[in-house]
């Protein structure tokens, strides 16, 4: 897609719409989706790869891979054959010594891509690493040069900037659109732990926003994760500044791909009997603590008592081990699991036998007996006399009752 006519559809819609939807994806599957739900550009980013892949964004600077070369397999092989109606802009590690800057560029362009964004950025970089990646000519300034280049051969440019002079910079290279990084985007399992509040990204976004008007009014102003996860974080965001659009990565595939998931596979797991406060499901969320073992155990026999339970099992699912299990459910019970679990069944028998009209064989198997005649003999030496002998006292007194 030209460039002129992105700009154009990008201002329509920011007249119409009040603002615009960028998506950095790692898939042909979430940039489909994406798209489906209002995206109007795409941003290919090693990032989205190393998200899809299971791991942080912040993968994308470490020597895992070549971040140039995973965004263009990903572009060429999965987001252009299926992407048409949006634009796909290429997340450019400029600083990649296997390049030549312009010829890799045209490259891009060739292979059907409409623009690039500054990602990997050195923007995120800061420290004594930061310091000596610059004396090696790795620099944010590289980045400009990226933008410069890519505007110069027509190309639709997202820049991402987290101060003033980055933006500023940006802007006199001719980006099109200046984006505000807030971080790493917070939520779900492998979002940002530390990140800036809401507050401080209104005031940093403001600060930026101003460079922009004062250097360029017609570029874009959009910002980028951090803080920022929700739409009502984003209408605080459009309320109290210029900002004309957001970007989103974890927003966008990680987050709802985590959460989909994981409630698909408890909801299979449980049965189609899901709920949040489940102690089955906090085994497979985490935050496990010593006093949950013991409830956790007394709930699984609740519910499957019927099935064959074994403690090996529940130690193996609860990743710990079975003497450490039993010996914590008898200190915080007072009985064995094995004395528990038979009380339990011998109780669920008694209910049945008193209220159904299944025969005493049936009922055996009901509550997890298969050998009737190892019921028997539990039961009796539970209850002083045989199963059949309990039904009959129990009807035999409920008729006394009837006649009396």
């Amino acid at each position: 897609m030209e460039r002129t006519y992105i700009l154009k559809l990008l201002h329509a819609q920011v007249n119409i719409n009040g603002h615009i939807i960028g998506a950095a994806v790692g898939s042909g599957m979430t940039g489909k989706c994406a798209v489906m739900g209002g995206a109007d550009f795409l941003l290919a980013l090693s990032a989205g790869k190393y998200r899809i892949m299971g791991r942080s964004s912040y993968a994308g600077y470490f020597c895992y891979g070549n971040s140039n070369e995973i965004v263009m397999d990903m572009g060429v092989h999965e987001l252009l054959p299926i992407i048409r109606d949006v634009p796909v802009l290429f997340g450019l590690f400029s600083s990649d010594p296997g390049i030549y800057l312009y010829e890799y560029l045209k490259e891009i362009k060739d292979n059907g891509f409409s623009g690039i964004v500054n990602y990997p950025t050195l923007a995120l970089v800061d420290g004594k690493f930061r310091e000596a990646l610059e004396e090696e000519g790795n620099c944010f300034a590289r980045e400009v040069e990226a933008i410069k280049l890519a505007h110069y051969l027509d190309m639709f440019t997202v820049a991402f900037a987290t101060n003033e002079t980055e933006a500023r910079q940006m802007l006199e290279a001719g980006a099109d659109v200046i984006c505000v990084h807030l971080g790493l985007t917070k939520g779900g399992f492998l979002g940002a732990k530390k990140y800036i509040s809401i507050e401080e990204a209104r005031r940093m976004a403001g600060r930026i926003f101003q460079v922009c008007r004062e250097v360029n009014e017609n570029a874009i102003r959009m910002i980028y994760a951090g803080p920022v996860n929700t739409p009502i974080d984003m209408q605080y965001m459009y309320k109290k500044t210029d900002c004309q659009g957001y970007i989103g990565g974890s927003t966008f595939d990680r987050i709802p791909t985590e959460r989909a998931i994981l409630n698909t596979a408890r909801a299979f797991k449980s049965g189609g009997n899901f709920e949040k406060d489940n102690l089955m499901n906090k085994i497979y969320k985490g935050g496990w603590n010593p006093r949950d073992y013991s409830e956790f155990v007394k709930q699984y026999i609740e519910e499957y008592y019927m099935d064959e339970i074994q403690l090996e099992n529940l130690a193996l699912v609860a990743h710990i081990s079975p003497s450490y299990l039993s010996s914590r459910f008898k200190k915080e019970v007072g009985i064995s699991f094995t004395e528990y679990l038979i009380r339990h069944r011998i109780d669920k028998a008694k209910e049945q036998l008193r209220a159904s009209t299944d025969s005493c064989r049936q009922v055996a198997e009901n509550v997890g007996y298969v050998d009737y005649v190892q019921f028997s003999k539990i039961f009796k030496k539970y209850e002083g006399m045989s199963p059949t002998a309990y039904r009959e006292k129990f009807t035999s007194a409920g008729e006394n009752s009837h006649f009396s």
